[in-house]
């Protein structure tokens, strides 16, 4: 017996940020959507990874954390009852504009429309330092590459190396909940927000942060998988030991694209190119949204994801209703539709 396909006007592949506003973005167009991910919850990287961690460029949110994020962009397409089919990958697309079949790794097919790719950078994996014995203080917790309890570190020291965003957001964070955090990093320069920059010089100057440069990490010390101390070293060979309880790693991710990389559509550089006007790939009737987007001028912000879920619907619903104008109205007169 063979399952029946799942029918749609739009499947949207990828279940983060960006996905889950162009779900809703369509449902305000009275398109039907579909969300599928590979992860087995919705949320994409801000669940899986950070979900403690706060966003502060979210329009209308001083800060946010990821998760309080994905929590309200639940809240917002609630009123659609919008199906997911999640812990599903999608190995296989075929079809052309308006007819297209998708297959995921379980053999179940969907039929759909139109397709929007919102799968981010694709499937992810933490950058991990060379280090003797890693793996021993990775299993017991005190390496860790992303942050999910925060409170976790209420009092301790941290060691945190790395020299870009994260490494940057996470130590000012969590200056005011542990004990004592060093930062350390190969350089004297710090890729991250003027804004981070000034908390973190402002941090160093209250002592709530060491700035340990230019070092970089050499050995692991402890017992039992315990982590008690870590070893840093200059490229001339100078060496300290800086006492920790945890180690946070951020070196960024290793990605992958999957199947998608094998898929008939344009990529460059791990990035589908697309029409800033449409959102449309090379593709016909396939659009790209998020991180996984490429065009002159992209800026990669989640605020971006979402403008480019608003151009995609829009461009998406002449596909679905060939014979009817779309007459754009403000969500304000338009009101959420009838479900």
């Amino acid at each position: 017996m063979t399952n029946s396909p799942i029918v749609t006007d739009v499947a949207i592949i990828g279940a983060g940020p960006a996905g889950l506003f162009a779900a809703f973005e369509c449902s305000m167009l009275k398109m039907r959507s579909l969300l599928i991910d590979a992860l087995d919850n919705v949320g994409g990287q801000c669940t899986a990874l950070y979900p403690e961690k706060p966003i502060y460029d979210i329009p209308a949110h001083p800060a946010i954390t990821a998760q309080e994020l994905i929590e309200s962009l639940e809240k917002q397409i609630k009123p659609f009852s919008i199906p997911r089919l999640l812990s599903h990958q999608i190995i296989e697309l075929k079809g052309e504009k308006g007819n297209f079949q998708l297959t995921t790794h379980k053999r179940l097919d969907i039929h759909a429309k139109a397709v929007i790719i919102a799968v981010g950078a694709g499937a992810f994996g933490p950058n991990r330092p060379p280090l003797d014995n890693i793996e021993v203080y990775e299993k017991t917790g005190h390496i860790q590459y992303y942050v999910r309890r925060s409170d976790q570190f209420i009092g301790k020291n941290i060691v945190i190396a790395g020299g870009g965003d994260s490494a940057i957001d996470w130590a000012l964070a969590l200056k005011d909940k542990a004990n004592h955090i060093d930062l350390i990093h190969r350089r004297d320069r710090f890729r991250a927000s003027p804004e981070s920059l000034s908390r973190l010089d402002a941090a160093i100057a209250e002592g709530k942060i060491q700035k340990i440069v230019p070092y970089q990490l050499k050995e692991l010390h402890g017992e039992n998988g315990i982590l008690q101390s870590v070893e840093v070293a200059t490229m001339d060979g100078e060496t300290k030991k800086l006492k920790t309880d945890y180690l946070l790693a951020f070196f960024g991710l290793s990605t992958d694209l999957g199947p998608l990389d094998k898929w008939n559509i344009e990529k460059t550089a791990g990035k589908i190119p697309v029409n800033p006007s449409n959102g449309e790939s090379s593709l016909p009737g396939v659009f790209a949204i998020g991180d996984i987007s490429i065009y002159p001028g992209k800026l990669k912000l989640i605020l971006q994801g979402f403008s480019e879920a608003a151009t995609v619907a829009h461009g998406i619903y002449p596909i679905i209703y060939p014979d009817t104008a779309l007459h754009f109205e403000y969500s304000t007169t338009q009101g959420v539709p009838n479900t």
